[in-house]
Parts: structure tokens; sequence; C-alpha cells
């Protein structure tokens, strides 16, 4: 259990879907945690699962499917070097000009990190946020997943620090 923290519930999973408007459009969704601001209320984020759908295979062009899960509102899927980013993945098909056999790459965070982390992140606003897209597919992609993890009641201070940091690195 993090410092200054007081769990307030047992383990749950919260399940979402996000998917494009289009083929290869970006698109966010906001899954909101209802959170108490007013009890200090945060999300300690425990893991993430995101399965996105596979890209396309299309003669000749590479296609990927690109998806996150971020604590605050992004303009488009973002990586692990972001401070926000909780789980990023990336499916893609590599294909030759003129091929029509392609080879598939997976590349993505694990669901759980390696060594024996309390959690692997604190959300302290309302919501959480996912994205998805895809880059040369014929029909418009999408993410399904879990994020597991506990409400927990902050000290003051340590609420305060965690809303600050959240919102000032968005």
């Amino acid at each position: 259990m993090p410092t200054g923290l007081k769990a307030s519930s047992s383990i749950v999973a919260i399940g979402f879907l996000a998917t494009e408007g289009g083929p290869n459009t970006f698109s966010q969704t906001q899954v909101d945690l209802n959170l108490s601001p007013l009890d200090r209320e945060v999300f300690v984020v425990l893991s993430v699962n995101l399965d996105p759908g596979a890209p396309d295979s299309v003669a000749a062009l590479n296609t990927s499917t690109t998806s996150s899960l971020t604590a605050t509102s992004q303009t488009g899927p973002v990586g692990l070097d972001n401070s926000n980013c909780l789980a990023h993945t990336k499916l893609s098909i590599r294909q030759n000009a003129g091929s029509v056999d392609g080879v598939a790459f997976a590349r993505d965070s694990t669901e759980t990190p390696a060594t024996g982390l309390d959690y692997i992140g604190i959300i302290a606003t309302n919501d959480f946020f996912v994205q998805v897209q895809g880059t040369n597919n014929i029909t418009a992609k999408q993410v399904a997943g879990k994020l597991y993890g506990y409400r927990a009641t902050a000290s003051a201070d340590v609420f305060a620090a965690l809303v600050q940091s959240e919102v000032l690195s968005a």
C-alpha cells in the first residue's frame, strides 16, 4: 500500500471499449471512475490489459492498430514515455511493396510488471482515457480491455500532490 493512502475497496476490474469513428481515425473513450474528490478518493492501478483489434492485411501496405490507456486526455495514442500512460500496445503487419504476404508484429507493455511492484500507477482525477488509432486499415479498429485496481483515500497533502501532478503533466 502506498504511503499516505488507505484502501477503501477490494480489488475491482473495470472493463472498457474504444472504437474508431472510421478507419484510421483517432478515437478516445473517457471512462468515469466515480471517485469522490470530497473524500480525497483515488484509484490505485494494479494492472491493465489492452486487447486491440488485429490490423487488416493490405497488399504492399504496412498496417497497424495502436492503443493506450492514460490518466489524462490525449490527442493520439501515446507511449510509455508519457508520464500519464499506464499501458500501451501496438499490433502491426509489415509488407514489402508488391507483396501480398505480410509478417505480423506485436509490441505492448506487460499486463503486470515483472517485478513485485505494489502498484503501477495512481489515478487522482475522476476519469481515465483509452485511445485507439489504426494506420492503413480498411475497417475501423477497436480496443477492449480491463483496468484492475482499488479505491483508496489519500491524506490531504498526498491527494493535493497527486492531483496537481496529474493535471500539470496533462
